[in-house]
């Protein structure tokens, strides 16, 4: 079986984790081809030289400077994109571990569906318990569960834009947009409606491309057939109160680019004051 298919990957001293996952994809590919491309952002922990060394049938990209997630996943874009024969994307996350049958699951369900333009696995937590893999568009409703107290035990439910845990059991099913750890991308689509914005450093990016994505006509889905691993957040916790302002940021760039001014204007005021723009 052989596929059109580049997996980006961008990584910031995860080498570990990387190693695992690169590891996982070698193990699952079985007899498809892809392209696999590490975007590592001058990690200090080895990673290039790990690679290198490890893995020779990946291309690596290593940056001077750490260029973040969004800008790192646009590099690789903009290299697959441009050889004009690759047919899907899968971006995926360093800290995954991608399990047998996965690739092969997205290409099938990408083919038969033609009008997906983005879609994603089930995600698992190392455990082996259910890590809510999909979402519903984020409102006010979700911002209010999020950051009033007496509202929270409402979070992790529909009300917060959870879908039911027994859909991951069944079919394929619509979702308003998957997670960003594993996002799995048709060409075509991206090329319609552009790559990643990189006024998102981190954070709400998938949102915003699954947003432009369904105006533009295209469909985004989960799929539960295909299963990854995710440890969740290896990165962003060496940073962590960088990585709160940055979610904070980012989620007010969302407010302004897809709410209406009346809803922007409430959704401002349920931020944290010290995160406000």
């Amino acid at each position: 079986m052989s596929e059109r298919l580049a997996v980006i990957i961008v990584s910031w001293n995860v080498r570990d984790l990387l190693h695992a996952c690169l590891a996982s994809l070698r193990a699952a590919f079985g007899d498809l081809s892809a392209q696999v491309i590490v975007v590592d952002s001058a990690s200090t922990d080895g990673t290039p030289d790990h690679v290198r060394a490890a893995f020779p049938w990946v291309e690596l990209v290593a940056c001077h400077e750490n260029v973040g997630y969004v800008r790192g996943n646009n590099l690789a874009l903009r290299r697959v994109l441009d050889q004009g024969t690759v047919e899907f994307v899968w971006l995926l996350n360093p800290d995954t571990v991608v399990h047998p049958g996965a690739p092969q699951a997205l290409l099938r369900f990408m083919r038969d569906n033609p009008r997906c333009g983005l879609c994603g696995p089930k995600l698992v937590n190392p455990d082996g318990s259910l890590q809510h893999s999909a979402f519903a568009l984020p409102g006010l409703i979700q911002l209010l569960l999020e950051t009033q107290r007496p509202l929270w035990r409402f979070r992790d439910t529909w009300l917060d834009g959870r879908y039911p845990p027994a859909r991951y059991a069944g079919v394929p099913f619509r979702v308003g947009h998957p997670l960003g750890a594993a996002m799995f991308a048709r060409a075509t689509a991206i090329r319609q409606v552009g790559l990643l914005d990189e006024g998102f450093e981190m954070y709400s990016e998938e949102i915003d491309w699954a947003v432009r994505m369904q105006r533009a006509g295209w469909e985004c889905w989960c799929v539960p057939q295909a299963v990854v691993t995710h440890h969740g957040g290896a990165s962003s916790k060496q940073v962590s109160e960088r990585t709160e302002r940055l979610k904070w940021q980012s989620r007010q760039r969302y407010y302004r680019k897809h709410y209406s001014p009346l809803k922007r204007w409430l959704a401002l005021q349920l931020v944290p004051r010290r995160y406000r723009a």
